[in-house]
């Protein structure tokens, strides 16, 4: 705490009587052992990260805070988007940790993880109507971690009528975002930047899109150029919408989008010899939890060996993961031995991560949890 990291753990505590009579979710003000006040946050004494910290010490945590918070989240979003499709609040990384806010126009959807933000939850949608003033506002609090924190998981309308399905923006794309039935918020921003990276090298390519969800990175491909796209999804809803965007961009006789299980698919294709000048593989999160991380590096290296098979010579290998359990250095040592066991000639050419809606902590790296690299695959 002292060094700036916004988390104090359970073992960093005194739990004592007092502390454990507290209510999940209570504001305290968090003291070092010689009494000095260090910060205001708020305290559960059911989860392992038993303080997250807010401010600093005797910040009043109202509207006004909320509202400033809010306010700096967007400023930062105005300098690098037109067009309101975005994440707006990003946790630690904006100052709010326990929530999360995508954009999708007039419409928003909050994602509230923590007992601490449950509580402040009006406080923080008031605020949200005075900066930005949605038509629509979804709680789509059903995420896992809520059971961490013992909390209940609902989703619930909070203004307006919120539609099933949206329609956004992304890189001169149009999209759909299932917000009550999708994954997350419906949509996922974090791969912004690196769909329109390998959109950019795939004109005149033939496109496998694995785990393809709703199309962000196969449409595109196909929008900037790519003779054929083939996305892979275990989702019929998604593979659904995914079909909608293409035709909405005007290149569903480019797109070709299968039902599927993807690793299952994937070695049909090999065993088929077929080939793809571009190969693109955003998996769901192989390591949820830090007991998955030994199966899901194994997945990620057959995932890496797959997908390797499958690309043509001279062409592109994207892999990334979206599991902040899951080391960068690891990820890229079980990706590289992947590609080795497929005996493929492979040089790593760019590496990335989220987008700046999705900005980091400096003092806390499980805010950078996603990781992307391509490859150029020779022989």
């Amino acid at each position: 705490m002292k060094s700036g990291a916004p988390w104090v753990f359970s073992n960093e505590i005194v739990m004592d009587g007092a502390a454990k009579g507290l209510q999940p979710g209570a504001l305290v003000a968090l003291a070092g052992d010689d009494g000095t006040t260090l910060g205001t946050g708020y305290f559960n004494p059911k989860s392992l990260i038993a303080v997250r910290v807010l401010a600093k010490p005797a910040t009043g945590i109202d509207a006004d805070f909320f509202s400033q918070k809010l306010r700096h989240a967007l400023r930062l979003r105005d300098h690098f988007y037109a067009a309101p499709f975005y994440r707006l609040v990003h946790a630690e990384g904006d100052g709010l940790p326990g929530v999360v806010i995508d954009r999708f126009g007039d419409t928003a959807v909050v994602q509230i993880a923590t007992a601490g933000m449950e509580q402040l939850k009006d406080v923080l949608l008031n605020a949200l109507e005075t900066t930005i003033a949605p038509k629509n506002v979804l709680l789509r609090n059903d995420v896992p971690s809520r059971t961490l924190e013992g909390l209940d998981a609902y989703v619930r309308s909070v203004s307006g009528d919120i539609p099933r399905r949206v329609q956004l923006e992304e890189n001169g794309a149009i999209y759909f975002a299932d917000l009550l039935g999708g994954q997350k918020s419906g949509w996922y921003y974090d791969q912004r930047a690196n769909r329109a990276y390998m959109a950019d090298l795939a004109r005149d390519a033939r496109v496998l899109d694995a785990y393809c969800y709703t199309g962000g990175f196969g449409v595109l491909a196909a929008l900037r150029g790519a003779k054929q796209v083939v996305g892979l999804d275990s989702s019929e809803a998604a593979l659904s919408l995914a079909a909608d965007a293409a035709a909405a961009n005007g290149v569903g006789e480019v797109c070709r989008f299968v039902k599927c299980d993807v690793f299952e698919q994937l070695e049909r294709l090999a065993q088929s010899q077929e080939r793809f000048d571009v190969v693109i593989c955003d998996p769901p999160p192989f390591v949820p939890a830090r007991k998955d991380l030994e199966p899901g590096a194994r997945a990620y290296r057959k995932l890496a060996r797959l997908a390797a098979q499958l690309v043509a010579p001279g062409g592109f290998l994207f892999l990334a993961s979206c599991s902040h359990n899951m080391p960068a250095e690891r990820f890229a040592a079980e990706c590289a031995a992947g590609i080795s066991r497929a005996r493929r000639n492979a040089a790593l050419v760019h590496e990335a991560g989220a987008g700046p809606d999705h900005p980091v902590h400096p003092m806390l790296p499980e805010t950078a949890y996603l990781k992307a690299l391509v490859y150029a695959v020779g022989e």
